[in-house]
């Protein structure tokens, strides 16, 4: 048994077959002979793998489309036709910028790849705001811009808009181009428009225009534009009334709606302060709730508005 005997330099790998070790002394050393079919194995293992993998398809991750602002220039060029008579205007725009819009997709679908004459339209729409908004699709904001990025920012100063602004002129700009993108499938514009209405200086008779155009133009539902407008005059009508009170008169005869709206607003905000009265002195409050706009919530709401007031005069 002394021949079977292995030196601890000559130890097989695990799991090598004694017989291979016994053979060792005409093939090679043990060790060497160990390793013959513990190669063998790993080979056939590797070639096992490898015939595994070929059947696999090839998988390459997916790469996202990179977009250049390049590339919406060399798409075709489509002409917008603005207005009726004699106050049509002909705009052009590139076809891959106008159809993010969803009403420019669908009227543009009509025409094929081969199509060389391309026009749209619009003879209802204001030719400033249908500008503003083709601004907006080309570079993601529209004139007058915020100053900054902050949440609080100003936005630029118009040099077209008079002072005192008594028709309203700044806050049309904006509401205008908020109703154009809300019909042209556009929220982000519509909410940029909604911001900047909130950050422009007026007077009373220009709030006056603004809120009549609000309440001949956008949804009954649209409380979103509509009760800033109702909260502002229900918090102020009892000052700016005295400044545009002709104008205020012609607006509630004219809406109704407005100046139930306002006049609601007026009369749960009295009667939040009488309720909050009785509580403090112990006495039980009224069960029946206040009046809110259609789609507000229950809480009497307050203006929103950031914009600052530089003149109250007419």
């Amino acid at each position: 048994m002394a021949d079977a005997e292995i030196r601890a330099d000559e130890t097989p790998i695990e799991g090598t077959p004694a017989g291979d070790v016994e053979m060792g002394g005409a093939e090679g050393t043990p060790a060497e002979a160990a390793a013959e079919p513990t190669t063998g194995a790993g080979e056939g293992e590797g070639e096992g793998e490898g015939e595994d993998t070929s059947m696999l398809p090839d998988v390459e991750p997916d790469t996202p489309e990179i977009i250049r602002f390049l590339d919406y220039l060399k798409s075709p060029i489509v002409e917008i036709m603005v207005g009726q008579g004699e106050a049509q205007t002909l705009l052009t725009a590139h076809q891959a910028l106008l159809v993010k819009s969803p009403y420019f997709a669908e009227k543009l679908a009509q025409f094929g790849d081969s199509a060389g004459h391309r026009r749209v339209d619009l003879p209802n729409e204001d030719l400033d705001a249908t500008g503003s908004l083709l601004e907006y699709l080309y570079h993601g904001d529209y004139f007058p811009k915020r100053l900054s990025d902050s949440k609080d920012s100003p936005i630029e100063d118009d040099p077209t808009v008079p002072e005192p602004d008594n028709e309203g002129l700044a806050l049309l700009k904006h509401a205008r181009i908020y109703s154009l993108a809300n019909r042209f499938g556009l929220p982000e514009l519509q909410s940029l428009a909604h911001s900047k209405i909130h950050r422009t200086k007026s007077v009373a008779k220009g709030e006056i225009a603004y809120a009549r155009f609000v309440y001949s133009e956008t949804s009954p539902d649209d409380v979103t534009i509509r009760k800033p407008v109702a909260a502002f005059w229900a918090t102020r009508s009892h000052v700016l009334r005295h400044q545009a009170e002709a104008e205020f008169r012609a607006m509630c005869l004219e809406f109704p709606q407005f100046g139930f709206d306002v006049l609601s607003l007026v009369l749960d905000a009295k009667e939040k302060r009488s309720a909050k009265v009785s509580a403090d002195d112990g006495h039980p409050t009224s069960s029946s709730g206040p009046h809110v706009l259609a789609g507000a919530s229950s809480e009497v709401p307050k203006s929103g508005r950031k914009r600052t007031r530089v003149s109250l005069a007419s």
